[in-house]
């Protein structure tokens, strides 16, 4: 048998099913797309759900596919064996109502047997204990002696997930040959290594209604998946995932940054875990990061972070030192480019953001080291050698530090973690995202969120969307929704008819009206009939490929079959294509002056403004705005025809067509040039020529998440009304200083130079306050061990007036401790100073004000020579100092 490469192996795949009448479609984005059920994509099948439900007409009932997957539920047990990933490629083909078990079976054989080459003597199937039909297959047509097949139960050979569609499964194991193992484990069914399943298809026959009750589905579907890695071990007669060619590329590549350790030999079972960690988890955040999920602190973007911390971890583990995630990026591009192209397209912004994350990260596991080590010595303190469940949590979760990596550091000096307490902490954030989950409308049922009212129509009804060249056009009305609120006490419905005063939802055969998409608002306008007059007040693309006109009926009567007059809002259209085509523009003019790594990460465009969000990892200088902001204006002025053409996908990468992350793109895709300047793919609304857009002014530029800036702009009249609203807060603000505009700056420049005067003479009056406050402290100071103890009260002094006393009294009195508490507006303040000579002797001020901090209410920290908190209970002040001195004399005694 030949020993194909990963690559070969999907490709010879793919086109097998092709010659079989599917339709190959290019692996979904990620990120699910109008799907709250799943936050990333986990199976080949998740992002065709709709199909399969028949919410959704599929392009062909026959397809095939390579999907990239992500799977992260037990991320902390990844690694711990070479068995599973986070990071996979599902193979599929699939049945919407069209081909079933007896062309399933077959094809699946033929594919490993006569394609691939395996021996057919190895190849061991499983069906459904109750499946009579697939095991006759099996048997009779397939001609598999019956010592080969197996029958499991509900548990083994049944998908199901809740209610909806689910079905028996066959599943085809391989023996891969007892050097893989031959203990009791090592059968089918085992948990050994020597059987692998290699292929699972899935009889999607019944609907589950949730209580146990199985009704035979109307379509019948297929639903095969086969992890191409796990092929790929077959075929190349490897140990595992980690040393099939691709992954074992990158996995070699780790071993030589780690200086050329080896991998599974004797004595590197240890290392052997952080190496694959760090190879699977290059191997995710390649593939997120070229789909546009960028690192944050919730939702996908968490799980980024997550996997980008704890492979930069594991690298330390390993000994790697400095950046390394970018140089195993690029092998994970290089390796995987034939079957992505996208990887290649993305590839300075997927190391730019690598880049990034990493180096943050760099900063905080430092913060978290040091944090660590104050906690140790707080334990110290308080002679305690058990660190609090919530403690490893905050670690954990701020630090990203995982709880074996808190326990191993600890263990070195003799300290253990409350590891119930840590257990405890994580149900509880565990608790608040599901409910969080719940709130968003997220759940984990496979087939996703409840079918909304536009599901329940008719699949085949559909919309053209005709809007491109005309503004107005008559059509048939094909379905209608009435749309009820809780003040009327109406639910959503499909509706024959909706009547004077209702609101509700027209569904045409055609539209000029543009349904929000892209980033781009959708039409306002007006349906008319002869009967009745529809206010549009928006327009959005629902199930299928459906085009809902929402808004009500402002008099009259519409009804299904009706034939009205569909007219759009001139200006309102005109205003949005001025932001949208400004927004292109922007675009190109940003990769200008900023660098080819700058990528849309979200734009919005409606009648008022434009919102512009890109890949960049420091805020934009005033000098480079203005340059970008001048570019733009530039083109406007030269007045650039806009032209659209309808090409395939291929034809437009070869253009040099800007496209989408995350964007699934069909065979035929809309091409907008603007001039020779801005070339990108786009299905939205645009000017026809640039000169209509007039003026463009940006007016905000700002952060939003790690690694991406977001610009707002105007365009049009909607800049003239900036300035004019500009012009009017400055004449107002001249009023209220009596000068006149154009001597504006020199007047507010007068006054800061006034402010400043006075803001000094106040800060004097307040030192010599303090000082006052202070009166004779050196007769109030106490020895204890050597060292001269100052505690003391000083309502009404701040913070910085009171580290300044600090100094000042660590000078007068020699080696000192000094601890001072001020209440002010109701708050409390707490400052511990130590001289070099007190710290020598036990003084940790950073220790004393902590628990100082929490009589009061509050919380602080600090070195042992310097420490400050704040507090809310006044009342406990002196309580707290009388703490703190207690803690001195300890600390000094």
């Amino acid at each position: 048998m030949k020993k194909y490469g990963v690559n070969e192996l999907r490709e010879m795949f793919l086109s097998f099913f092709e010659e079989k009448g599917c339709l190959r479609l290019g692996s979904f984005s990620l990120v699910p797309h109008n799907d709250k059920s799943l936050l990333i994509i986990n199976s080949g099948m998740a992002p065709m759900k709709p199909w399969f439900t028949g919410q959704e007409i599929p392009p062909r009932r026959r397809v095939t596919t390579c999907q990239k997957c992500i799977r992260t539920g037990d991320l902390e047990n990844v690694g711990k064996t070479a068995r599973h990933g986070t990071f996979f490629e599902m193979l599929g083909n699939f049945s919407f109502g069209d081909y079933f078990k007896k062309e399933a079976i077959p094809w699946a054989w033929e594919f490993l047997t006569e394609r691939v080459g395996l021996d057919p003597e190895r190849l061991y199937p499983s069906v459904y204990v109750d499946d009579d039909e697939a095991y006759n297959i099996w048997l009779n047509d397939m001609h598999v002696p019956a010592d080969h097949i197996y029958r499991f139960g509900k548990e083994d050979n049944f998908w199901e997930h809740g209610s909806g569609p689910c079905g028996p499964c066959s599943e085809i194991y391989y023996d891969r040959g007892e050097k893989y193992g031959n203990g009791p484990e090592d059968v089918m069914g085992g948990e050994g290594d020597r059987y692998m399943e290699v292929w699972n298809i899935v009889f999607s026959q019944f609907n589950n209604d949730g209580h146990g009750h199985y009704t035979d589905l109307v379509q019948k579907n297929i639903d095969t998946g086969m992890g191409l890695e796990r092929l790929a071990v077959a075929v190349q007669d490897v140990g595992s995932i980690f040393d099939v060619d691709t992954v074992k590329s990158l996995r070699d590549l780790v071993c030589r940054l780690a200086g050329g350790i080896g991998y599974e030999e004797p004595g590197t079972e240890e290392s052997d875990v952080s190496v694959r960690i760090v190879t699977d988890h290059a191997r995710s955040m390649t593939f997120m990061i070229s789909d546009g999920i960028m690192p944050s602190n919730n939702g996908r973007g968490y799980v980024l972070r997550r996997i980008i911390r704890r492979a930069v971890r594991h690298g330390r583990k390993l000994g790697i030192q400095g950046s390394f995630l970018p140089t195993l990026a690029m092998n994970v591009i290089d390796g995987s480019r034939d079957g992505y192209p996208e990887l290649e397209e993305k590839r300075d912004f997927i190391l730019n953001v690598i880049r990034a994350e990493e180096e943050k990260f760099e900063k905080t596991y430092g913060q978290g080291m040091e944090i660590l080590a104050s906690m140790e010595e707080e334990l110290e303190g308080r002679g305690s050698r058990i660190l609090s469940g919530d403690d490893a949590f905050r670690l954990y979760d701020t630090y990203g530090f995982p709880l074996d990596n808190t326990k191993d550091i600890l263990a070195e000096k003799g300290f253990t973690v409350d590891e119930a307490g840590f257990e405890a902490a994580m149900k509880r954030q565990r608790e608040t995202a599901r409910q969080d989950r719940k709130n968003s409308g997220r759940n984990d049922e496979y087939m996703g969120a409840d079918a909304t009212v536009y599901e329940e129509m008719d699949p085949s009804v559909n919309s053209a969307f005709v809007g491109y060249g005309r503004l107005e056009a008559d059509s048939k009305i094909v379905a209608m929704a009435l749309l009820g609120d809780s003040d009327s006490g109406e639910e959503n419905a499909v509706t024959g008819a909706l009547t004077d005063g209702q609101t509700g939802a027209i569904i045409t055969s055609e539209t000029p009206f543009y349904g929000t998409m892209g980033g781009q608002i959708g039409d306002r306008g007006v349906i008319t009939s002869p009967g009745g007059t529809f206010a549009v007040e928006r327009t959005e693309h629902v199930a299928g490929s459906k085009i809902a006109h929402i808004g009500h009926v402002t008099g009259g009567m519409f009804r299904t079959g009706d034939t009205v007059t569909l007219k759009v809002d001139a200006e309102n259209r005109l205003a949005i294509c001025r932001n949208h085509s400004a927004t292109h523009l922007l675009q190109r003019a940003l990769r200008e002056v900023l660098g080819s790594h700058v990528e849309q990460a979200g734009s919005y465009q409606d009648a008022s403004r434009t919102r512009f969000d890109f890949s960049h990892f420091k805020a934009m200088t005033p000098e480079e705005l203005k340059k970008v902001e001048d570019l733009v204006n530039r083109k406007i002025a030269e007045d650039l025809p806009v032209t659209t053409e309808v090409m395939s996908l291929d034809e437009a990468r070869k253009t040099g067509a800007m496209a989408l992350f995350g964007e699934k793109y069909g065979d035929r895709v809309r091409v907008v040039r603007m001039g020779d300047f801005s070339t990108e793919l786009c299905g939205g609304t645009h000017v026809s020529h640039t000169g209509q857009i007039r003026l463009f002014k940006i007016v905000s530029e700002n952060g939003v998440a790690s690694g991406v800036r977001r610009i707002e702009a105007l365009t049009g009249d909607n800049v003239i009304a900036w300035y004019a609203e500009l012009e009017n807060e400055m004449n107002e603000s001249a009023a209220l200083l009596k000068a006149a505009p154009s001597t504006l700056a020199d007047h507010i420049r007068r006054l800061q130079e006034d402010l400043k005067a006075a803001r000094s003479e106040n800060e004097a009056l307040k030192a010599k306050a303090a000082q006052a406050a202070m009166g004779d402290a050196a007769s109030e100071a106490e020895e204890i061990g050597g060292v001269r103890v100052l505690v003391r009260r000083l309502d009404g002094v701040g913070m910085n007036d009171m580290r300044n006393l600090g100094d000042e009294l660590k000078e007068s009195l020699g080696d000192a401790y000094i601890i001072l508490a001020s209440v002010t507006d109701g708050k409390v303040s707490l400052m511990a100073t130590a001289s070099d000579g007190a710290v020598k002797k036990g003084a940790h001020a950073g220790n004393l004000i902590r628990s100082a901090a929490r009589i009061v209410g509050g919380g602080g920290g600090g070195r042992p020579n310097m420490a400050q908190a704040g507090g809310k209970d006044p009342s406990k002040t002196d309580e707290a100092l009388a703490e703190a001195k207690r803690i001195a004399g300890e600390q000094l005694g």
